[in-house]
């Protein structure tokens, strides 16, 4: 019997998922990610991008805007979300269809491989890193939570965050030296990670205050605490 296909994209490509952040709050969110990304990659302008799991263009529209080229792959048309199709129907990106673990495209072929939001659902995270160290030239960016963060205690108040976030699920929270042993077999060495929030987005959602959120966050971070616990973390993974 064959496996069952990687598909954690078709729910992170949802109407249902997107509007988690269609909010002013959510907005802060995304432009914190699109900032640490953009700060990752500012010594490779320009290059070539395989989005796995592209959600809802959250990181493919910023990318395009700014040079990079960018191909979403998708595990199926049912993970291409509404959002992302004027990018697609205009050509500013291009879509790829395949078993997230297994790009459909040469070994080596693109400069950067990215990734977020799937590691923490994926059915098989080796086979999925493994997939992504493969087609990359250059460098691979994953986000996860780690526990080094409130996220440690992710299970026990789940219920409570379920409240906040009515279509939230169970998600996988993963050590640091964990997830850099995944692609150190690869031939893949950390580069740099970053933080991007030290208190929970839940909280950020519930307060519902752009200004309130980035006083938060800045205060953290002018203390070290961001840096040391913050979550989700963005992590840029190099080839040796």
């Amino acid at each position: 019997m064959s496996e069952p296909l990687e598909d954690a994209d078709v729910e992170t490509a949802s109407a249902g998922y997107a509007g988690r952040f269609d909010s002013p709050v959510g907005e802060w969110m995304l432009s914190t990610q699109t900032a640490i990304t953009l700060d990752l990659l500012r010594d490779l302008p320009s290059a070539t991008v395989l989005d796995v799991g592209g959600g809802h263009g959250q990181s493919a529209r910023p990318l395009t805007s700014r040079g990079y080229e960018v191909s979403v792959l998708a595990s199926s048309p049912a993970a291409v979300a509404e959002a992302l199709r004027p990018s697609l129907d205009s050509g500013r990106v291009r879509l790829v269809v395949g078993d997230l673990r297994n790009p459909p495209v040469d070994p080596g072929s693109v400069d950067v491989v990215m990734s977020y939001r799937l590691l923490a659902h994926a059915r098989d995270l080796p086979g999925l890193v493994a997939g992504f160290c493969r087609a990359a030239r250059v460098a691979v960016l994953v986000d996860y939570a780690t526990t080094r963060s409130f996220n440690a205690v992710a299970e026990p108040l789940f219920a409570a965050k379920k409240r906040v976030e009515t279509n939230t699920r169970p998600f996988l929270v993963m050590r640091d030296p964990d997830v850099t042993a995944l692609f150190s077999k690869h031939g893949f060495r950390l580069r740099e990670r970053r933080p991007q929030f030290f208190w929970p987005m839940a909280l950020h959602r519930a307060l519902g205050s752009p200004g309130l959120s980035r006083a938060l966050e800045s205060a953290t971070r002018a203390t070290g605490l961001q840096a040391r616990f913050g979550s989700p973390v963005i992590a840029r993974f190099d080839r040796d």
